[in-house]
């Protein structure tokens, strides 16, 4: 699912590229193209900012010899939050400021370069220098990536078929002709399947299905997000890639090599786009085509139903693909960040939360105190320097706010009224204060800008204790690297699992947040072919992406194995080492209910050394443990005999997930895993325990011997409390290490003495 922005609909997502080229005379002669450079210093020296400004001047100087020089070249001096400056720099000087003592990084300026490549790099999958996974998987070749979704635009670059082979032959899907979709032409050898489903959404007479005509009846979309969703987990390589004309490099998929079936479940309906009729018929047809995994980009807000409700359309079908051997993995939903806002809640299902990623486009806003604060926004244009006033409502936004910069603290029903007033108020921008978002927005020619609620009381504070108020606006600036912290976006679903607690959820976490990838001509802002999005829809393809190498590489992997190697190696830390952050009203570092086993390390995930695996009657036995229905279990399981729970029942507890969740702990309890060795055949590991707060641990045993003999072994962790009343819930984590491999699973307990409390 993407998170959309439905206000200020003339700001544009776009990439842009600022060229500020001139040339350096070097030794010899010649000429060396200079660009900025973005130097950063770490914690400012001084509390001075003009102090903090000459110094960087004074750095500036030593490297390129001349104040002059170093006045014309720096661009721009951070001086308030930290210490650092952008300045015009060649390559070489970059080099060489770089090795100064007072320096942490120094960053090329690649503003708004935003591309799906960059993606998979943080994840340590670049196809400039294939490596690890991508390159013992042959960057996907073969595999054959399902995607239900709302269709398909085959024009686009990203499912060229340029170096491929021939179709696989296990392939037995189809390509249906349609409404401008001429099979013959519109698919290839990467898009090899392309079917539409609608018959439910007709009445019985086969008339007024309610689709408007601006649809095609195709597997072709008009609005992209299945073109977007397919691009991004499996799109051929697409060089010179160009957003509302301004040049962006080479994108791809996850797995550029895989092959990809396209299945249109969803419609541009007003009563509902996705009928779970067709979406189980799609992932029927999906299994028998020869998928080798389903990707679904698509959920329902809360009440979650459960996971046999006939209405969940995602969870009773996924329960057949896993149940032959076909991962199906699904969005986490955009409802977060309140608590118990996931989707797609089944314990068979790869549940994906969105990140953002090391790379954001912040727009400096310098008050008349010298204090510069980083905008969440970008702005492109003419630096704009004028009065700054406040106004209650957009009712105040009078001529007294002519040729001023305007703050408001603006409620989401206010916003259109403010916009409407840029109309008849010739302001010079605006500035809303709101809760922190993940969408990147880009303002040009007029300023609209975001900032947060801290930011904005910084600003109207220095409003109300200023006589005469002033605000520069800078044109947006890229930060890059180890500045920008990765975090759970605010809107991606959090745990706990509201349907059964016992279940973590969500599994893994991906970016998600700001990925570009391929588009229909329709989509204002994508007339060049591609689009930034955000959303965990758009998140759950690249683990998409990266399931279809894990899949070319361990083919006999089960959907369960697949999973726990996401889930067991994934990181708690961003690339630089950094803690990842939870956003939302306030932020917090991030815990399992934000990002399940954490951050996906794909490389790592390729080679885990245990797997915790499990296969459909291990799903039985957990529905049973949920006290469903034999007969539920039996339609679901698709036996022609009355399934039979055992007696007693299990615990919900001993479901061999690769994670713990106790979310009514009071007395000791004790539950079982099993763990299957698919690393070096002579492995020992120990056991490593961070038990959470007041929760005792406690493992049997602590030691695991594998050999050629023994290639699954199970252990009892045994839980108790020290809490003497209801807790919130705490977190910690259970490793087995055979000092190359960490096989993590996550720890979440919740002492609950009394289920009911009031008073």
């Amino acid at each position: 699912m993407s998170s959309g922005v439905s206000w200020w609909v003339f700001w544009v997502m776009s990439v842009v590229v600022i060229l500020n080229v001139e040339y350096n005379i070097v030794e010899g002669g010649a000429f060396e193209e200079t660009k900025v450079h973005i130097v950063y210093l770490g914690e400012k020296e001084h509390n001075d900012p003009e102090l903090v400004t000459a110094s960087h001047l004074s750095m500036l100087e030593s490297l390129l010899g001349s104040k002059k020089d170093a006045s014309e070249s720096i661009v721009h001096s951070y001086r308030h939050g930290f210490s650092g400056f952008a300045a015009h720099l060649t390559d070489a000087q970059a080099k060489k400021i770089s090795e100064h003592p007072n320096v942490v990084q120094v960053t090329p300026n690649t503003y708004y370069e935003l591309q799906t490549t960059r993606t998979f790099d943080y994840l340590g999958l670049s196809h400039s220098t294939p490596k690890g996974l991508l390159r013992d998987a042959k960057i996907g070749e073969d595999i054959i990536i399902g995607v239900l979704d709302s269709g398909v635009w085959p024009e686009s670059e990203s499912f060229n078929d340029k170096g491929l082979g021939p179709i696989p032959q296990r392939w037995k899907g189809m390509c249906v002709d349609g409404e401008d979709f001429d099979s013959k032409k519109h698919c290839n050898r990467k898009l090899i399947g392309a079917r539409y489903y609608m018959e439910s959404l007709f009445r019985k007479n086969k008339t007024d299905s309610r689709i408007p005509d601006t649809e095609y009846m195709s597997a072709r979309e008009v609005l992209p997000h299945g073109t977007h969703v397919a691009s991004t987990a499996g799109g051929s390589f697409v060089s010179n890639v160009s957003v509302n004309g301004f040049g962006v490099g080479t994108i791809r998929g996850g797995a550029p090599g895989a092959r990809i079936a396209v299945y249109k479940v969803c419609w541009q309906r007003e009563d509902g786009s996705c009928a779970s009729a067709e979406i189980i018929k799609a992932m029927d047809d999906a299994i028998a085509d020869g998928v080798d995994l389903i990707t679904i980009s698509i959920g329902r807000p809360n009440p979650t139903l459960t996971e046999l409700d006939l209405y969940n359309q995602i969870s009773y079908g996924a329960f057949h693909a896993v149940a032959n051997g076909i991962p199906v993995l699904s969005a986490g939903g955009n409802y977060g960040p309140d608590d118990y806002s996931v989707q797609n809640i089944a314990p068979w299902i790869i549940t994906v939360a969105a990140t953002s990623l090391d790379r954001w486009y912040s727009t400096p806003l310098t008050l008349g105190n010298n204090m510069t604060l980083m905008a969440r926004s970008a702005y492109k244009g003419k630096e704009i320097e004028a009065e700054l006033m406040f106004v209650y409502s957009a009712n105040e936004m009078t001529s007294a706010a002519k040729g001023k910069v305007v703050l408001a603290f603006p409620t989401e029903s206010e916003l259109t009224d403010y916009v409407t007033n840029l109309s008849t108020v010739q302001t010079e921008g605006l500035i809303f204060a709101t809760k922190r978002e993940d969408d990147l927005k880009v303002s040009e020619g007029i300023a609209m800008i975001t900032v947060d609620y801290e930011q904005g009381s910084t600003m109207f504070k220095y409003i109300r204790t200023t006589s005469s108020p002033t605000i520069k606006i800078s044109s947006a600036v890229a930060l890059n690297g180890p500045l920008v912290a990765t975090k759970v976006a605010e809107f991606s679903g959090r745990g706990p699992n509201p349907v059964s607690p016992y279940v973590l959820k969500p599994d893994i976490a991906a970016p998600g947040v700001g990925i570009v990838a391929a588009s229909t001509p329709e989509k204002m802002g994508a007339e060049e072919g591609f689009y930034a999005e955000s959303g965990t829809s758009m998140a759950t393809p690249v683990v998409a992406g990266l399931v279809a190498l894990l899949r070319a590489v361990h083919p006999d992997w089960s959907p369960a194995a697949l999973k726990s190697a996401l889930v067991t190696t994934a990181s708690k830390t961003d690339l630089y080492g950094e803690p990842i952050f939870s956003e939302g009203l306030t932020r917090k570092l991030a815990d399992p209910f934000d990002f399940g086993g954490g951050l996906v390390s794909p490389n790592k995930a390729a080679d885990p050394g245990l797997v915790y695996d499990a296969g459909a009657e291990d799903y039985r036995l957990f529905l049973c443990a949920s006290n469903y229905d034999e007969m539920h279990i039996t339609k679901i399981s698709r036996t022609n005999t009355l399934y039979r729970c055992p007696s007693p029942r299990p615990s919900m507890l001993d479901l061999n997930l690769p994670s713990i969740t106790i979310p009514f702990l009071k007395e000791d309890v004790t539950l079982t895993r099993t763990v299957t060795n698919v690393g070096p055949v002579d492995s020992v590991y120990k056991l490593i325990v961070e038990p959470p707060l007041g929760v005792k641990i406690s493992v049997t045993p602590n030691t695991l011997l594998f050999n050629s003999n023994v290639k699954k072994l199970s252990f009892k962790v045994t839980v108790s409390t020290t809490h003497k009343s209801n807790s919130i819930y705490y977190f910690g984590s259970l490793t087995w290490t055979d000092g190359s491999h960490n096989v993590t699973i996550p720890l979440s307990v919740r002492t609950q003495m009394l289920m009911y409390f009031s008073y």
